[in-house]
């Protein structure tokens, strides 16, 4: 096994970051005389001072944030909030020191606010551009990494797959080790040596980075092998084997100083958690303000059509199971909510007049944007079912609950793609199901959006809608 040498930036991760904090550097200033030439404003000792302190806070604060890591194959999310954060903190410090400790030295809040923002979207702009530069080098052969497996089992084989078909990692497989009595017969993959073997060719320094993808159960071999391997230059990675599993986001954390993966959990936490808030109070509030001559007169036909109330307020699962009032236009001569509750069939009998008219175009639905603003509901997630249903399919569908890690919306990404309506058989839960656990696992503002969008050209009048 020879070496790969063919990187041009083989030391790239102190090159890379360098360059980073160079740039940030630059942009961190220039951005500052690009302000204040918009402004028609002298340069002087005030703003050479600004700029430095920003550098500097900003570089502090980004070496102990870990900024300047190596971000092969993370999350550009991730690393794009990361600085956005640390801009932040360094402006934060900035503001409350010239205001509070230099009040002789005022700081123009307009000239502030637009430095931050064009500091952001070139400090965001040129990390984007690098990445592409980099992924196109990485594709081509240059600044790469080689990486072997310590496990040639279902796990190593699947991590390897999902490598090389992102030739933009930069990241070039050299081969499987692994006991040959830990190899089955269905693993029909060459190895390339036991792992006494790759012990030596790491010590040899023939690797950049071993992954052990052993199963849990050879806990005295893995630990065998990270105590071997210190001894060489290679990066070591372990990927547990429950990663088999399907995991509902998972992600790993740090509890008390003792790191932990999260095996189900939801993507709404933190900043995102927010984030899906103020997406949800600012469109339902403006959705509520268009929508306001439709809830007047739907409420007059529901009341004019039938006896009883306007509103059918439902007992459903809300997040993480708890108990909400989910609000409908009444659309049935019934107000069933206790332990038996009939779904909705094509040309069932229940329908009012006008309640078959709003349920085929889901205006029934509306008043639901009120249940968004009380914080019960969001615009997009998971249909919430009747509390029998769910106590029902629970029971036989794996990870039904699963669908309660976040709110319910209104819409969600099982409805607009066609799984909506009755659910006659076993069959179509089980679909709306997958649906709603694969918008929990990719959740995203963009996806939620796109599902909104899709709503409003798809999702009102569907042939299951009734």
């Amino acid at each position: 096994m020879k070496h790969n040498v063919q990187g041009i930036l083989q030391s790239n991760q102190t090159v890379v970051s360098l360059i980073q904090r160079v740039f940030d550097m630059f942009f961190i200033i220039i951005s500052l005389y690009f302000v204040m030439n918009y402004f028609k404003l002298d340069w002087s000792l005030q703003q050479s001072a600004m700029a430095a302190i920003a550098v500097t806070l900003f570089n502090f604060s980004s070496g102990f944030g870990d900024l300047y890591i190596s971000w092969r194959g993370l999350s550009p999310f991730k690393e794009m909030k990361k600085v956005t954060v640390h801009l932040f903190i360094s402006a934060g410090i900035i503001f409350i020191c010239a205001t509070f400790l230099t009040p002789q030295y005022p700081i123009d809040t307009p000239l502030m606010l637009m430095w931050f923002v064009t500091t952001l979207l070139l400090l965001i702009t040129y990390r984007i551009v690098l990445r592409l530069l980099l992924s196109t080098l990485r594709s081509n052969g240059f600044n790469t990494r080689s990486f072997v497996i310590a496990g040639a089992g279902q796990l190593g084989q699947k991590l390897v797959s999902k490598v090389t078909s992102n030739q933009a990692l930069g990241l070039v497989f050299k081969g499987y080790y692994d006991d040959s009595n830990r190899v089955g017969k269905s693993d029909a993959v060459s190895i390339d040596g036991d792992l006494e073997q790759l012990v030596k060719d790491c010590k040899n320094g023939l690797t950049d980075r071993v992954y052990i993808t052993l199963p849990m159960r050879a806990e005295k071999r893995i630990k065998w092998l990270m105590k071997e391997l210190a001894d060489s230059t290679a990066s070591v990675y372990l990927v547990p084997d429950v990663f088999m599993f399907e995991l509902l986001h998972a992600r790993s954390d740090v509890v008390a100083g003792i790191p932990t993966i999260s095996i189900y959990d939801s993507p709404l936490d933190g900043s995102n958690k927010i984030i899906k808030r103020v997406e949800d109070v600012v469109l339902s509030s403006i959705i509520l303000l268009l929508i306001t001559p439709v809830l007047i007169c739907i409420s007059i036909a529901v009341k004019l059509s039938s006896p009883g109330p306007i509103l059918f307020k439902q007992n459903r699962y809300g997040v993480d199971g708890t108990a909400i009032k989910v609000w409908k236009f009444r659309s049935m001569t019934v107000m069933e909510d206790g332990k038996k509750v009939t779904q909705a069939k094509k040309n069932d009998i229940r329908l009012t007049s006008i309640g078959r008219f709003i349920r085929s175009t889901s205006l029934d639905e509306l008043p639901q944007f009120f249940n968004v603003l009380q914080g019960r509901m969001s615009i997009v997630g998971p249909r919430p079912h009747a509390v029998t249903h769910n106590e029902e399919y629970r029971t036989i569908i794996n990870g039904y609950m699963l669908r309660h890690k976040v709110k319910p919306g209104i819409t969600g990404w099982a409805q607009v793609n066609g799984w909506r309506g009755e659910t006659d058989t076993l069959e179509k839960m089980e679909k709306r199901v997958e649906f709603d656990l694969d918008y929990i696992q990719n959740w995203s503002l963009i996806f939620d959006i796109k599902i909104i969008v899709a709503t409003i050209f798809k999702g009102f009048i569907d042939k299951n809608a009734y």
